[in-house]
């Protein structure tokens, strides 16, 4: 890895450092809620609006984009089955170290609060989970669902970003190829969340939250939310760093919410925007149970040279750059 490649990393750790909770709060999202319907017929419209999106906030929520509901929810089920299970059935299933599997508990310790954040996530990233799925015997159909369910995540993820290629310059199918599933170097990562229930507000000391300010580190970010569960907010573009505001992402049921990672903006060379975003702990008038999500991660695969076209980055390896932020955000974790 070159020093450069070290400096960009570090920059961005610092800058999240900085943050704390900083900023003010608005009322009002500003998320741009995109069609995906008549997809192959409408793709010039459609990339357009991802564009606009991409460039001006790095947050955008998709709407008939083929995960069917019912899918959803059954999914949202599993996981929730999955956090209820005994922590010691799920402390068989640990998460690895730097390898993006497993399961953990309050291990992530971001750098802009250097506190953890209060949450537990199971991390499924599939050429990583020998002996980390709970059999069927614990929880039935959990590994084949959640198989499925990550293909479907897979083939939607390759359809927004193939819009981002042909607005790069890059064929249709590079980002396609560039997350190519049956590969042994594949880093897609399905992550079930749950946030932790508050028992007792009164003891928190106002440095929680259930996730710090950060940006994520992959090329896109798919997250399912339940309605009535919110507290996930959006800085509004990374280059609007004097003036932080944070925006509320409402969440909606089938409505899936995206944004672009920090490992898209650097293959952009910085046209596409990473968002800071962060999960705010609930207010006291609000209902203080736990909060579940879903997040899939859309990772490069590891032998896969990150340059964008303008080059303006030196080029850099997928798995170095993943690499080099884990370490950073699981600091604690001994996986």
């Amino acid at each position: 890895m070159t020093t450069s490649n070290v400096q960009y990393a570090l920059d961005e750790l610092k800058f999240e450092s900085t943050l704390g909770g900083l900023g003010e709060e608005a009322e009002s999202s500003i998320i741009p809620l995109i069609d995906l319907s008549d997809f192959e017929q409408r793709r010039e419209e459609i990339t357009e609006a991802l564009w606009q999106a991409a460039t001006e906030v790095g947050f955008f929520q998709l709407s008939n984009h083929g995960i069917p509901l019912q899918h959803i929810q059954k999914t949202f089920r599993l996981s929730e089955e999955f956090f209820a299970l005994d922590t010691g059935e799920k402390q068989q299933y640990p998460l690895k170290d730097g390898t993006n599997a497993g399961w953990e508990y309050m291990a992530q310790v971001r750098p802009s609060t250097g506190v953890a954040d209060r949450k537990e996530s199971y991390q499924i990233t599939l050429p990583n989970m020998t002996r980390l799925w709970p059999s069927d015997e614990v929880l039935p159909n959990f590994h084949s669902d959640m198989l499925d369910f990550e293909r479907q995540c897979w083939k939607l993820g390759m359809q927004v970003l193939s819009c981002f290629a042909e607005r790069l310059g890059f064929d249709r199918d590079f980002f396609t190829r560039a997350h190519h599933p049956e590969s042994a170097e594949y880093q897609n990562t399905l992550r079930l969340l749950h946030y932790l229930p508050i028992d007792n507000p009164e003891q928190l000391d106002g440095k929680s939250w259930r996730a710090g300010a950060h940006t994520d580190f992959d090329c896109l970010t798919m997250v399912f939310q339940q309605e009535n569960q919110g507290g996930l907010q959006v800085c509004g573009g990374k280059d609007a760093r004097n003036q932080l505001v944070w925006y509320p992402v409402i969440p909606q049921n089938g409505v899936i919410t995206c944004n672009i990672g920090d490992m898209l903006m650097r293959w952009s060379d910085d046209e596409l925007k990473s968002t800071l975003h962060r999960v705010r702990m609930p207010r006291p008038e609000e209902g203080q149970h736990s909060r579940y999500s879903m997040a899939y991660f859309c990772q490069a695969n590891k032998d896969m040279m990150i340059q964008g076209p303008q080059k303006r980055y030196a080029p850099i390896s997928a798995a170095d750059y993943l690499k080099l932020r884990i370490n950073a955000n699981f600091a604690d974790s001994k996986g």
